[in-house]
């Protein structure tokens, strides 16, 4: 990607960091490999993280939660599938651990002491230039070091539909029907139906 794209992804992001860096790349790998969503929803993203990168990717491809086709899967693995709904096309790329690159005593013991709340305001320092070093080094990596390529056969998800609104029974807030729970016979909201549940375990 050109500097000044990534500087835009940083913009949207309000940090550059390995993390971010990572699904960059792997935007990058999917544009190649996939293509630009050259309709509404024709390309998307399930990705297996919540970390950084996830805005990385969805600036890059446009793919995001409110068009329904971002699936977030919470598995905490640096993993993204990418489909092409116009022929079923699809890839998931797995960071190979090899490229992460923090083995190294350097990179640990800034992390470790920042992460006990006793690193020094040097040690804070070095982290930020080690942390800018990694993110850098992994917008430079070759991609086939970086991400293990499969060629997948996934569920395409059904593209988003306007559903119908509920007023939950207890609350009196709307909710979209698709997430309305029954107890007793009446139509709660999620948050209402557990408390309802609570309540009943208590009595």
């Amino acid at each position: 990607m050109k500097p000044q794209d990534i500087s835009a992804v940083v913009q949207f992001h309000g940090h550059f960091c390995p993390g971010l860096a990572i699904g960059v790349r792997a935007a990058e790998l999917a544009l190649a490999e996939i293509g630009p969503h050259a309709a509404d929803e024709e390309v998307v993203a399930i990705v297996e993280t919540d970390m950084c990168g996830v805005d990385a990717i969805q600036f890059v491809t446009g793919c995001t939660f409110g068009k329904g086709n971002l699936i977030h899967l919470d598995y905490g693995k640096n993993a993204f599938t990418f489909i092409r709904r116009s022929d079923g096309k699809a890839i998931r790329l797995m960071m190979r651990p090899q490229s992460r690159g923090e083995s190294n005593t350097e990179h640990r013991e800034p992390t470790s002491s920042i992460q006990s709340g006793e690193a020094s305001p040097e040690e804070h320092k070095r982290f930020q230039e080690l942390f800018q070093q990694r993110g850098q080094a992994i917008l430079e990596m070759p991609l086939n070091q970086l991400f293990e390529v499969q060629a997948v056969e996934p569920s395409i998800p059904a593209k988003a539909r306007v559903r119908e609104s509920i007023q939950c029974e207890a609350c009196g807030e709307i909710v979209m029907e698709t997430r309305i729970r029954l107890l007793g016979g009446r139509k709660l909201c999620i948050p209402c139906f557990e408390a309802g549940e609570r309540r009943l375990s208590i009595e």
